[in-house]
């Protein structure tokens, strides 16, 4: 397959962007650890000027040669069905992070030392925090969010370490803020990712270190985060108490961040998904007041600054019925400066609209960049979202454009 791209003047990069699918995908095939999805099977073939057969003869090539002279068909059959079913290297890296954050969440709860010593805490805590705040603005700057998944296991694995030698109490508290910091950041890699169980219990562990660490702002933010889950799972009667708490903290917490804002914008989710509008508006307006800061966001695992408030505005709306508000907000979110996964998510809350006023060419528009969006970043949110859309479209399936955009999204949450 390699030679063939190259063969017709591609890099994986121009072959990835003809496809509308990420270059590291592109690798991952050429290395015979995946496979291309249904949907994309035709857009390749047609890219490498093959038929369909070709391109199965093909992969089949590739993955035998992949697998070294010795191995059987059946071993090789195994083995990709293993990796299909695992995530093949992301799995391995996956189970190595899981270990880590097992192992310093152990050491987190360990009484510590005593000794006293300022020298590792002037050099050390600040060179710890300015990588972690790097690794957010890597995690937002990437379009597949698993990839920072290697950068923030080293990050653990250096805690580890640190917290596994004598320190000080000072030290310790500080090494717990770095280690909530880091959890958040893995539970929203996993959250992208749809492992929600796995995201909780990276919040989990956030709010214990935060806890640990003595830092009002850290922990609340990691409860909102666990709060997410399940207003994205429409949980929102449970998912209350998990932001009451949150608020109370981010009250005792730093009047200058933003934290009490950003609690108040998922808190208007949680009264929009329980159909109360008034509710609702007082939260989004007790968020709205965080442009009165000088500095909301320091950074890192705080990034509430108001800049999306149009599109959690929009997406309130739409949850409770008010097409006409919800229209409003998102449209002048889409205009603004969006993330990729920000962006998808405002897509399908409109194409949402467009499926719920009937209007078929207004759906398939906004609900066909989200999907491109999300084949194009591997993103599970935007994928889950989408799969939200589904439910709205069974009124429309006679039309074939739009039973050929549900299988579009069948086979991208499938992934």
């Amino acid at each position: 397959m390699a030679a063939r791209r190259k063969a017709l003047g591609y890099s994986q990069e121009s072959l990835a962007e003809a496809l509308r699918a990420d270059r590291a995908t592109v690798g991952r095939w050429e290395r015979g650890e995946t496979d291309p999805h249904p949907y994309l099977r035709p857009r390749l073939a047609k890219a490498l000027r093959i038929s369909a057969t070709e391109l199965d003869s093909l992969l089949t090539t590739e993955a035998m040669s992949g697998a070294g002279s010795t191995a059987t068909h059946d071993g090789l059959l195994e083995a990709r069905g293993t990796r299909s079913a695992e995530g093949d290297i992301d799995e391995m890296i996956r189970r190595e992070f899981l270990r880590l954050m097992s192992q310093t969440g152990a050491l987190i709860s360990l009484p510590t030392g005593g000794a006293n010593r300022a020298a590792e805490t002037a050099v050390g805590t600040e060179t710890a925090q300015a990588a972690t705040t790097h690794l957010w603005q890597v995690y937002g700057l990437a379009k597949a969010k698993r990839s920072v998944y290697p950068l923030v296991r080293d990050q653990l694995s250096d805690l580890a370490y640190t917290l596994g030698r004598p320190h000080s109490s000072a030290r310790h508290q500080e090494l717990c803020a770095e280690a909530a910091d880091l959890y958040q950041l893995a539970g929203e890699i996993s959250f992208d990712g749809n492992r929600y169980t796995q995201a909780a219990e990276c919040y989990a562990l956030a709010a214990s270190a935060s806890k640990e660490a003595g830092n009002a702002d850290l922990w609340a933010a990691a409860l909102t985060r666990h709060a997410f889950i399940g207003v994205y799972e429409k949980r929102f009667q449970q998912t209350a108490p998990l932001l009451q708490a949150a608020e109370v903290l981010a009250r005792n917490g730093d009047s200058q961040l933003s934290t009490r804002h950003w609690v108040a914008a998922v808190q208007a989710q949680v009264h929009a998904g329980l159909g109360d509008l008034n509710a609702c508006n007082r939260a989004l307006d007790t968020a709205q007041e965080v442009h009165r800061l000088d500095h909301p966001c320091p950074g890192g695992w705080l990034r509430f600054d108001g800049s999306r408030l149009d599109e959690e505005r929009g997406s309130c709306y739409v949850r409770l019925g008010r097409l006409d508000l919800a229209e409003t907000a998102l449209t002048d979110a889409l205009a603004s400066k969006l993330t990729l996964r920000r962006q998808g998510s405002v897509l399908t809350d409109l194409a949402m609209i467009g499926a719920r006023r009937h209007d078929v060419d207004r759906l398939l528009s906004y609900g066909t960049a989200a999907v491109e969006l999300a084949e194009r970043t591997s993103s599970g949110y935007i994928g889950k979202k989408l799969e939200g859309l589904r439910g709205y479209l069974a009124p429309f399936r006679a039309d074939k454009r739009v039973s050929d955009f549900s299988e579009r999204i069948s086979s991208l949450t499938a992934v």
